[in-house]
C-alpha cells in the first residue's frame, strides 16, 4: 500500500511539468507494475496462511488421534483419567524449572502422555498379573519402551518426543532398560518423565495397588535419589510438588492435550467431550472386570477347606461382584435341603447353619432350577422368625447355583443393601465364575471329608490314634507352660474276645459303639476321647489332678457298667472297663511316659476287677 501511494503522487509530480507527456507513459507503467506485484503478494501470503493453517489442523488431528489411542491404553489400568492429565503438567512445569526451551517443554509434555504406547505390544495377562512378574514376564514387558519409542517415531513431531519415551525407564545408576544409560547420559526429559511417572503411580489407585500418602511417596522418592533417580530432579520437584498439587482445576477437565486452535471446533463439544469420557471409563471397567476375574482365579485353590477357600474367594469376588453379604450354601440331595456352610457380612450369624428345602425360596429355586435367580426382597424368601435375619437390611439378593459334573453341590448367594441392586452384568459375571467355585469348593468338602476320615476311627466316630498324636503334644505344652495338671485315661472294654466269640463280632462292633457314645457324653467339650485300636480307649482331661482323675475313672466305670445293651431281643449283657490313670507331671512328664504308667493301672484295675464280676453273665431283656 505504501509502495502504490508513493507511485500515485509521484505521478501527479510529474504530470504538472512541461515534460509529461514524454514521461507519464513508463511512470504509468511502474505504477501498474507495482499494483500487479503487491496483488501477487497478497495472494501468496493467503495460500501460505492457508497452508499454515492446514499444517497445523493435520498436526493437531494426528496428535489427537495418538493422544486417543494414548488414553485408551491408559485407562486399562488406571483408576482416574485426570492421573494422566497430572502427569503431563508436572512433567512440563519441571522441564520448565530447569530452563528447558518451549520446544523441549512440549516434546516433555508429549512423551508424558505417549510413554506408555508401547504397551499395545506386551499381552494383556501380563499387564493384569497382580502378582510379580516371571523373568521372562519382565523381559516381554520392557519391550514398551522401544516399541513405543518405534510408534512415536514415526510421527513428525516438532520437538524431540521418541528419545524421551524410549529412555523413560532407563535409572540414574545404569541399572534400567532399555539400553542401561547411567546419570547425565540419559536425556533431561526422560530423566524427569521417569521420576513423575513413578510418583504418579505410588499415589493413585490402581487394580493392584491402593495409593500411598504423599509424604511417604515422597520419602520413597528421597530414598531412591541417586540410585533410580536425578537427585536434582527429586530435589526440584519436591520444591515444586506443593504449588503443582494447589493447581487441582485442570484435573476436574476431560483427560487430553492442550490443542491449537485450529483442533478446537464443533465437534469437541462438551457433549462430546462427555461421551468420550465415558467411552474410556467403559475400557476402565472392562478392565476392572478383567482384573477381578483374574484375581478370583488367582484365590481359587490357595485354601483347602471349605470356610478357608470361600473366606478367600469372597475377598476377591466382592472386587468384581459387590455384595454387603455372602453366603454358601451346600447341598444335600438325598434330604432335599441345602445348610448355609458360610456367610460373611451384616447376615452372618442370621444364615449360618440356615437350612432350605429344595424349590423353596430363592435358594432352592436356583438350586431346583439349576439358574441364576435375582430378587428384591431376599427377607421374604426365609423364616422371618429366625434370629437376626430381619435386621440385617438386604434388600436385593442373587443367587447362582454351583454345578459340578452336572450336579447341583451347592449355591452361592450374594445380598446387598440397595434394592434392585444386581443387573444382568452382576449375573454374567456371576456366571461366569461360578463353575470355578463350584469345583473349589467340591475339592474342599472332599478334603473335608478325607481330613476328618483320616483322623477319625469309622466304626466309633471317636477320633483315632493319627488324631491323639498330633493333639496330646500340644497338651502337654500347654499343661508345662501354665504349671497345671492333665491326666491320662487309659480304658479296656472287658472280656471283648469272649463277647465276639459268644455273640458274633457284629455284638462286639455294637458293644464298642455303645462305649463310644457313654465316653462322648461323659466327658468336656474341650476334653478328648479316642479310640487306639481292638478295645482300648484314652481319655485326655484338661486341668485334671489325681484326685479328679481317680472320680472320672469311677464315674466312667458306673456310667459303662449301667449301658442297656442288650443281644438279639431277649438278652442282656453288662458290660464294664478296666481304667488306669495317670496325671502329668507327677507321673511322668511325656505322652510315653504317662501312658506306661496308665497301661500298668489299668491292666491292675482289670486284674482285681475278675474277681466276682462276670461281664458276659446275660439277664432277662
Amino acid at each position: 500500500m505504501i509502495a502504490a501511494a508513493a507511485a500515485a503522487a509521484g505521478l501527479a509530480e510529474v504530470w504538472l511539468r512541461p515534460s509529461a507527456p514524454f514521461l507519464i507513459t513508463p511512470l504509468l507503467v511502474s505504477a501498474v507494475a507495482l499494483v500487479f506485484a503487491f496483488r501477487v503478494r497478497l495472494r501468496d501470503e493467503a495460500r501460505q496462511r492457508h497452508h499454515q493453517l492446514q499444517l497445523q489442523q493435520s498436526a493437531a488431528l494426528q496428535l489427537a488421534t495418538i493422544e486417543a489411542l494414548a488414553l485408551a491404553i491408559d485407562a486399562r489400568d488406571r483408576s482416574s483419567r485426570s492421573q494422566l492429565r497430572r502427569e503431563q503438567r508436572h512433567a512440563g512445569a519441571l522441564a520448565r524449572a530447569f530452563g528447558m526451551s518451549e520446544d523441549d517443554v512440549e516434546g516433555v509434555r508429549t512423551a508424558a502422555l505417549l510413554h506408555d504406547i508401547g504397551k499395545l505390544a506386551v499381552p494383556d495377562h501380563i499387564l493384569t498379573k497382580p502378582g510379580p512378574l516371571t523373568e521372562e514376564e519382565r523381559s516381554k514387558a520392557k519391550v514398551h519402551a522401544s516399541v513405543g519409542a518405534g510408534i512415536i517415531a514415526n510421527v513428525p513431531f516438532p520437538y524431540p518426543v521418541a528419545s524421551l519415551v524410549l529412555s523413560h525407564h532407563e535409572r540414574w545408576d545404569g541399572t534400567g532398560y532399555p539400553a542401561g544409560v547411567r546419570g547425565s547420559d540419559i536425556p533431561l526429559g526422560a530423566r524427569i518423565l521417569a521420576m513423575v511417572d513413578y510418583f504418579a503411580a505410588i499415589t493413585s489407585n490402581r487394580a493392584f495397588n491402593r495409593a500411598m500418602p504423599v509424604g511417604e511417596a515422597i520419602d520413597l522418592l528421597w530414598s531412591e535419589a541417586g540410585k533410580a533417580f536425578d537427585p536434582a530432579v527429586v530435589a526440584r520437584y519436591v520444591e515444586l510438588l506443593p504449588a503443582l498439587q494447589a493447581e487441582t482445576a485442570d484435573d476436574q477437565r476431560p483427560a487430553g492435550m492442550a490443542l491449537p486452535d485450529v483442533a478446537k471446533g464443533s465437534e469437541r463439544t462438551p457433549s462430546a467431550l462427555r461421551d468420550s469420557a465415558a467411552v474410556l471409563d467403559h475400557i476402565g471397567v472392562a478392565s476392572q472386570e478383567l482384573h477381578g476375574l483374574y484375581e478370583v482365579a488367582q484365590a481359587m485353590g490357595t485354601s483347602l477347606g471349605v470356610a478357608e477357600s470361600m473366606t478367600v474367594i469372597a475377598s476377591k469376588l466382592n472386587n468384581l461382584v459387590a455384595f454387603s453379604t455372602c453366603a454358601l450354601f451346600l447341598h444335600d440331595a438325598a434330604n432335599g435341603i441345602a445348610r448355609c456352610r458360610f456367610a460373611t457380612g451384616p447376615g452372618e450369624k442370621a444364615f449360618t447353619g440356615l437350612v432350605v428345602r429344595d424349590g423353596v425360596g430363592l435358594v432352592g429355586t436356583a438350586i431346583a432350577g439349576r439358574e441364576c435367580v435375582t430378587s428384591r426382597d431376599p427377607g421374604a424368601d426365609f423364616d422371618p422368625s429366625r434370629p437376626g435375619l430381619g435386621e440385617t437390611g438386604l434388600q436385593s439378593a442373587m443367587i447362582c447355583p454351583l454345578i459340578m459334573k452336572g450336579a447341583v453341590i451347592g449355591a452361592l448367594a450374594l445380598f446387598h443393601t440397595t434394592p434392585g441392586y444386581y443387573a444382568e452384568d452382576h449375573r454374567r459375571l456371576a456366571l461366569r465364575v461360578s463353575d470355578q467355585i463350584a469345583a473349589v469348593i467340591h475339592n474342599a468338602v472332599v478334603f473335608e471329608q478325607t481330613r476328618e476320615d483320616s483322623v477319625t476311627d469309622s466304626l466309633t466316630g471317636l477320633p483315632n490314634t493319627r488324631f491323639l498324636s498330633s493333639h496330646v503334644g500340644r497338651e502337654l505344652a500347654r499343661a508345662a507352660r501354665l504349671h497345671s495338671n492333665m491326666a491320662v485315661l487309659l480304658l479296656d472294654l472287658d472280656n471283648m474276645k469272649r463277647i465276639n466269640d459268644t455273640f458274633g463280632h457284629h455284638a462286639g462292633n455294637r458293644a464298642l459303639c455303645a462305649l463310644a457314645s457313654v465316653l462322648r457324653g461323659a466327658i468336656r467339650s474341650y476334653d478328648i476321647c479316642a479310640r487306639c485300636g481292638g478295645d482300648e480307649f484314652i481319655v485326655l482331661l484338661s486341668d485334671c489332678g489325681v484326685d479328679q482323675a481317680e472320680a472320672k475313672r469311677l464315674e466312667l466305670q458306673k456310667a459303662v457298667e449301667t449301658i442297656p445293651f442288650s443281644v438279639g431281643e431277649l438278652l442282656r449283657v453288662r458290660l464294664s472297663i478296666s481304667v488306669g490313670a495317670a496325671v502329668f507331671p507327677l507321673d511322668g512328664e511325656t505322652y510315653d511316659a504317662l501312658l506306661a504308667v496308665a497301661d500298668s493301672r489299668m491292666y491292675r484295675d482289670k486284674a482285681e476287677r475278675k474277681h466276682g464280676f462276670d461281664p458276659i453273665a446275660p439277664e432277662p431283656a
